[in-house]
């Protein structure tokens, strides 16, 4: 593991996802807004092109969630970027951030229709919005807060949500929830990476030291306090990691050791270690943390 090259190569697109995609084609046509949901963490990687060319005709809001993970700085400076595409929000399904906005905006975005709509004497009408994004992003969590039920299966998990469903919520408002749906190539390694990091693509599939390496690297780089704060590491230990020589995997053996990931014999328990670290991040024990950056 210490002489290790970046050689990850993920490449996965369940058949189901095929499928998925032509379904939501059908169903754009009956679809006033969507609601497109992205990693506050990764905008760019947890971004289906996909969904932004079969939406590119429609009135859209973006979601930028899980925002409570992610960096406050970077948070505000991805939403001024969005805001250019479309009307953006930050918003944490988990703990209720930002949800309260997300039916005013829409309300917002179809106040001309409805003007027009009640002038041809059509009292009442149904919004329908369609909320569109990658697996693992927070779609059932945000439709049970947003809807006040908890009627969804929602996991901390990519592919929980089997089949679309339609669900009234408050006003005249109904929406469309879909499965995840991820697209045949990632653009490059890093999109890659990134979805693995955040546990969109399921870790069964993965070699899971290898994400862990990565994901150590990129950490050691920009958010080296908040790895000392974690695992205790000081000064003197960083020291020692920069003249060795591979940084990361001294890194990794630190951590281990501060943790008690072994074998027997006092060796490290690589895939134990690995485990422990994307845990960390993952439920934000190491922070708030982005991994893009505009």
């Amino acid at each position: 593991m210490d002489n290790r090259q970046n050689s990850t190569n993920i490449n996965w697109y369940p058949g189901h996802m095929a499928k998925t995609r032509k379904q939501i084609e059908e169903d754009l046509k009956l679809i006033d807004i969507v609601i497109e949901i992205l990693d506050a963490r990764i905008p760019i990687s947890s971004r289906n092109p996909e969904i932004v060319k079969l939406t590119k005709n429609k009135k859209k809001i973006i979601l930028l969630n899980k925002s409570d993970l992610a960096d406050e700085n970077t948070n505000k400076k991805w939403k001024e970027v969005f805001s250019k595409e479309a009307p953006t929000l930050l918003t944490d399904a988990n703990s209720g951030k930002g949800i309260e906005k997300i039916t005013k905006k829409v309300n917002e975005l179809m106040k001309d229709e409805i003007e027009r709509q009640y002038a041809r004497g059509r009292i009442k009408k149904t919004i329908r919005i369609m909320i569109l994004g990658i697996p693992n992003v927070g779609k059932s969590s945000l439709i049970n807060r947003i809807s006040k039920k908890s009627k969804l299966e929602v996991a901390n998990r990519p592919g929980v949500t089997k089949s679309k469903q339609w669900i009234r919520i408050e006003n005249n408002q109904e929406l469309l929830d879909t499965p995840g749906v991820l697209w045949p190539k990632f653009e490059s390694q890093e999109v890659a990476l990134n979805l693995a990091f955040t546990g969109t693509i399921k870790d069964d599939i993965l070699e899971i030291t290898e994400i862990a390496y990565e994901l150590l690297k990129i950490l050691y780089n920009k958010y080296r306090v908040n790895l000392a704060e974690r695992y205790k590491i000081t000064n003197d230990d960083f020291t020692q990691i920069e003249n060795s020589s591979n940084k990361i995997y001294s890194l990794m053996q630190l951590i281990a050791k501060k943790r008690g990931a072994l074998v027997a014999g006092g060796n490290i328990d690589d895939e134990k270690i690995s485990k422990i670290i994307l845990d960390d991040f993952r439920n934000c024990k190491l922070g708030k943390i982005s991994l893009e950056e505009p």
